[in-house]
């Protein structure tokens, strides 16, 4: 009786693949053997593969072995991509169903000796195609695949079962199972498991639908983070996981492409953590929404290679850009990365066809996880397009002051800073030791990071040195053979700050050649000073350094006139130079100098000096 079902089977099985077949007669031929026997082995080996085998005597002596049968289109498309993955032989080509005459594949009876049932018939589909359970599978390693390019599909081994994969009943599908439905996969099925992969962190290719061996090892990987066993080939159960969970997450972000027209740029953007917030050129600004604690920037601007690096020091100036971070410039682009503990970003610009366009994606660190997929969203999906950069007319000037901000973005400052001067060629800098106090960083022109070389407590003073050699314009000569009182003086320094970009020189009087308390060690001034000028350079009519100014600190209970102030005098600056082991120069400079000359030459060797947290 088993043996009429099975036979009845064929015989509908043929039935319904020739009515197919007059519909869609397009089929991939992938082998030709001269036997039928021979035909008949392959045939076994690749239903180990695909659940769609049949083999077609060819009419010349040959038997077809052929996938199918598929519309012209389909069987187009699976041809390449068969190809390309190496699941069939590189020589494998379509073929019309005009050319396959009397069906021999499937069979009715086993194949195989001693895999059969007791009364001799396969123990298989109604069809009477082989049980891949009960037939084994075809390893699917890349030697195997090799192998099938070159028409030698190994044999199905003769294990009575497959192992099923761990997981549960979940993944209760068998790995030949699983592979024949990843081929029946379409062309967008596919590019979404890349996807996906790429979403969870284990994926690093192009997404294009092609599943290859680095997809397969991308595969492999999620499966051994989500417990099931590393085979590269995702069940059904698996798939859906996979993908669900990427679509679920993608939605809880809101991640839509947004095409910003004004800004010439499209990107995937997380829609449910930001909002539009408005223009501030060179940005488009998107705040976070319910206190996400996310923040995106688009950047885009016309200029050239001078443009892009000013941006690049430009952004580096924001508080949400951390100073702690990967940066990496190169002639038409950068990457900014920081992070502290309370902020995170990542920046990217390139300049193309005098256009600068990127974007500065911001989260709150305890966010990494996530932010890294929406990360990676964005930058997969960055895409500029068309010949304009953001308006520069566009938007409403800010209520906050210019200094506080950079197009609508809050600065970082210093915690402190005060002026300082050069001591030599390399760049080794002079100033008071109070202003690096409690620093976790010290630059010079906000821009060169220094170190702490020497802080000498006894005279107040702190030699710095930069991380990397400077070239200043000037440097201090050092006079320690002091004017009389009553000469004219200059003073070098950064009175207000970082607020202007160049030194401020006053021009004052030595007023004694002793502190107002007879200190041996000072020099008492008479010069219109502010606290920004501390560190500074004091320099006679001939451009000499004969001290540096110090902090204006308040004598106990006494308030000293705005215009009186002491310097440490060069002699123990030499002694402080020495002992860092700087050779300090003497000045040989006489004369007097022009006051314009004199102006340009203090300001040349003054530098602020800045405290960060």
């Amino acid at each position: 009786m088993r043996q009429f079902i099975l036979g009845l089977g064929l015989a509908l099985c043929v039935t319904i693949s020739a009515g197919q077949a007059l519909a869609q007669d397009v089929w991939l031929q992938i082998e030709a053997r001269p036997t039928k026997a021979e035909a008949e082995d392959r045939a076994r080996a690749y239903a180990g593969l695909f659940d769609n085998v049949r083999g077609f005597s060819l009419g010349n002596g040959w038997f077809g072995i052929v996938l199918g049968p598929f519309s012209r289109d389909e069987a187009e498309r699976q041809l390449k991509l068969l190809k390309s993955e190496r699941m069939i032989p590189r020589d494998s080509y379509l073929a019309e169903d005009k050319a396959l005459r009397d069906p021999f594949w499937p069979m009715a009876v086993a194949p195989r000796a001693g895999s059969g049932t007791a009364d001799g018939t396969a123990d298989g589909t109604a069809d009477g195609t082989q049980d891949a359970v009960t037939q084994g599978e075809v390893a699917r390693d890349e030697g195997a695949q090799d192998g099938a390019a070159a028409g030698q599909v190994a044999d199905a081994p003769t294990t009575d079962a497959t192992p099923l994969p761990q997981g549960g009943a979940a993944t209760a599908e068998t790995l030949a199972e699983a592979r024949a439905a990843e081929a029946r996969l379409s062309q967008s099925d596919r590019e979404l498991i890349q996807s996906a992969l790429l979403w969870n962190g284990v994926y690093a290719g192009k997404v294009d639908g092609v599943i290859g061996s680095g997809s397969r090892k991308s595969i492999a990987a999620w499966q051994d983070m989500a417990g099931h066993e590393a085979t590269g080939v995702l069940t059904t159960a698996q798939r859906q996981a996979l993908t669900d969970g990427y679509r679920a997450e993608q939605a809880a972000l809101g991640l839509q492409t947004l095409r910003e027209e004004e800004a010439g740029i499209e990107i995937t953007m997380p829609l449910n953590l930001v909002a539009f917030k408005g223009y501030e050129p060179p940005f488009v600004q998107f705040q976070g929404k319910t206190g996400s604690g996310y923040q995106v920037l688009l950047i885009s601007q016309q200029g050239d290679e001078n443009t892009l690096f000013g941006l690049y020091d430009i952004m580096q100036t924001l508080q949400i850009v951390p100073l702690n971070g990967e940066r990496e410039r190169r002639k038409s682009a950068f990457v900014l990365t920081g992070a502290n503990d309370d902020v995170a970003s990542y920046t990217q610009a390139e300049l193309r066809g005098g256009l600068i366009r990127g974007f500065t994606l911001v989260w709150h660190p305890k966010d990494a996880a996530q932010a890294a997929r929406v990360l990676d969203a964005m930058k997969s999906s960055f895409k500029p397009f068309g010949d304009k950069a953001l308006d520069e007319g566009l938007g409403e000037p800010s209520a906050t002051p210019a200094a506080d901000l950079v197009s609508g973005l809050e600065v970082r400052r210093a915690i402190a800073s005060q002026s300082g001067f050069y001591a030599d060629a390399q760049g080794t800098v002079v100033t008071t030791a109070d202003v690096v106090q409690h620093c976790s960083r010290l630059t010079l022109d906000e821009v060169h990071e220094a170190e702490l070389l020497l802080e000498d407590k006894a005279t107040g003073l702190a030699i710095l040195r930069p991380r990397e050699a400077l070239a200043p314009p000037s440097h201090a000569a050092l006079q320690v053979n002091l004017p009389r009182s009553g000469v004219e003086i200059a003073v070098a320094g950064y009175s207000y700050g970082d607020t202007l970009e160049a030194p401020v020189v006053t021009f004052g009087t030595l007023a004694g050649t002793t502190g107002l308390d007879g200190e041996a060690d000072r020099l008492h001034l008479t010069a219109h000073t502010r606290d920004g000028d501390a560190g500074g350079p004091v320099f006679d009519t001939a451009g000499s350094v004969i001290g540096v100014l110090l902090p204006r600190t308040a004598a106990q209970g006494r308030v000293l006139p705005e215009d009186t102030g002491a310097a440490l005098k060069a002699e123990p600056i030499a002694a402080a130079l020495a002992a860092a082991g700087i050779k300090p120069e003497t000045s040989v400079l006489t004369g007097a100098m022009p006051a314009e000359d004199l102006t340009r030459h203090g300001r040349e060797m003054t530098v602020l000096v800045s405290c960060w947290e």
